[in-house]
């Protein structure tokens, strides 16, 4: 099925209208699974993993089940770990990548594409905001008027410190560390431990994982 003309333009990074019917019912629908995951309860690790894979609208067929509860979660090890609550607007930009771990109460705001890479940890209370709205207010019109965004890209083996913000079009590199409270407005090198806010660079990360990258 073709994507709405609205969503096209807001996975592009232009102005978009977020308030048509279309782009509504996107968001009722994630939100939706969303609540679906948080209240989901003491289940196994299949039923949650298939619970997120409806937030992100992942089709991905499930493994056949294991003889034992314990091999039946372990079949599911590399997939990302997310503590509800969680909060998500359309879910289908949001992309984890193995290993990652997301704690409670993270939002992404995935107007454009929201990338974590393998192994990355997340602490509470972190926002991802792909998406963002015209400084003119003659322009931005509350919900009549239009919005756009810019993606987030964090790196693989990242570690994001809690209450941390990440503003669109951010590129976090790889094995970077964000401190805890920090607002990101500007790309992370990698290897390098950035805070505050807005974030700056602390120090860099001496590490064997990357020699070349590191340098």
């Amino acid at each position: 099925m073709e994507a709405h003309p609205e969503k096209i333009k807001a996975q592009a990074g232009e102005l978009h209208l977020a308030f048509t019917p279309e782009l509504v019912a996107e968001r009722l629908r994630c939100h939706a699974a969303c609540n679906a995951y948080n209240t989901a309860g003491h289940v196994p690790r299949r039923r949650l993993v298939e619970l997120w894979r409806d937030i992100v609208k992942d089709t991905t067929p499930l493994p056949p089940q294991a003889a034992t509860a314990e091999a039946d979660a372990a079949l599911f090890e590399d997939d990302p770990w997310i503590d509800p609550p969680i909060n998500v607007d359309y879910g289908d930009n949001v992309q984890l990548g193995r290993n990652v771990y997301v704690n409670f109460n993270s939002v992404f705001i995935d107007t454009c594409r929201i990338r974590l890479g393998s192994r990355t940890l997340v602490a509470p209370n972190v926002s991802f905001y792909a998406g963002t709205h015209p400084l003119d207010p003659a322009l931005r019109d509350g919900t009549r008027g239009p919005e756009f965004g810019k993606p987030i890209d964090v790196g693989e083996d990242c570690w994001i410190g809690g209450n941390v913000t990440i503003l669109p079009g951010v590129t976090i590199g790889r094995g970077s560390v964000v401190g805890a409270g920090s607002v990101v407005t500007k790309d992370v090198p990698a290897f390098h431990v950035v805070a505050g806010n807005p974030a700056r660079i602390i120090r860099k990360i001496e590490t064997e994982m990357d020699k070349g990258e590191a340098g």
